[in-house]
C-alpha cells in the first residue's frame, strides 16, 4: 500500500467513525400498591402489581427510549415525553418507542445494535428474554439484545421493591458531519 492508497484508508475510517453515536439510557420505577395495575417490561405482561410511573412505567422501554434519544442528540425521554404533559398519562411505553424510533430516523440516524439489562428480583426474564429482544428489534429495526441481573437482595431492588433497566444505543449517521 502506498502513502496515498494509506491516507484514503485512514480518511474513509474516519469518515465512518465520526457517524457513530453511541449512549446509555437509564430509567427505574418502584412497584405500585395497586394490584389492578399491569406489569409491563418491553411490551411482555407479567403477573403481579406493574410499576408506578406517568406512562404504563415500562423500564426497559424507557431505558431504550432514553438511549436512542440521547445517542441522536434529542436529550432524554423526559425531554420528550413530559410527565406533566396529561396525553403521556398511562402512555403504552411500547407506543413512545415507536415515536423515538421515527424521531431517530428523522435525524437521520440508523439504529445498528441496542443492549439492554432489566435488573430486578422479580418478574423472571429468562423465560422471556428472547422473545422479549425479537419484539424490540422489529420495532427497532436492528438487533437487541435483552439480559436480566438479579440485585441478590441488596438495596432497595434486591427487596423487591421495584425494578431498574440500563440500555446502551450505537446509531450511524447517515450524514455524520451535520450532526
Amino acid at each position: 500500500m502506498n502513502v496515498d492508497e494509506e491516507a484514503s484508508s485512514s480518511d474513509l475510517i474516519k469518515g465512518v467513525l465520526s457517524g457513530l453515536r453511541v449512549a446509555v439510557g437509564f430509567d427505574i420505577h418502584p412497584f405500585s400498591s395497586d394490584p389492578l395495575r399491569p406489569l409491563l417490561i418491553c411490551g411482555q405482561l407479567f403477573d403481579g402489581p406493574g410499576l408506578e410511573g406517568h406512562s404504563d412505567g415500562d423500564v426497559g422501554a424507557h431505558a431504550i427510549s432514553d438511549a436512542l434519544l440521547g445517542a441522536c442528540g434529542v436529550g432524554g425521554i423526559g425531554d420528550v415525553f413530559l410527565d406533566t404533559d396529561p396525553k403521556n398519562k398511562g402512555a403504552d411505553s411500547i407506543e413512545l418507542l415507536k415515536e423515538v424510533v421515527a424521531i431517530t430516523s428523522g435525524r437521520g440516524f440508523e439504529i445498528l445494535n441496542v443492549d439492554l439489562t432489566i435488573i430486578s428480583e422479580i418478574p423472571k426474564i429468562a423465560p422471556v428474554r428472547a422473545e422479549m429482544a425479537e419484539r424490540l428489534s422489529r420495532i427497532l429495526g436492528a438487533p437487541v439484545v435483552v439480559k436480566a441481573k438479579r440485585p441478590e437482595g441488596l438495596g432497595d431492588l434486591g427487596r423487591q421493591k421495584g425494578a431498574a433497566a440500563i440500555a446502551s444505543a450505537l446509531l450511524y449517521s447517515l450524514s455524520p458531519r451535520s450532526h
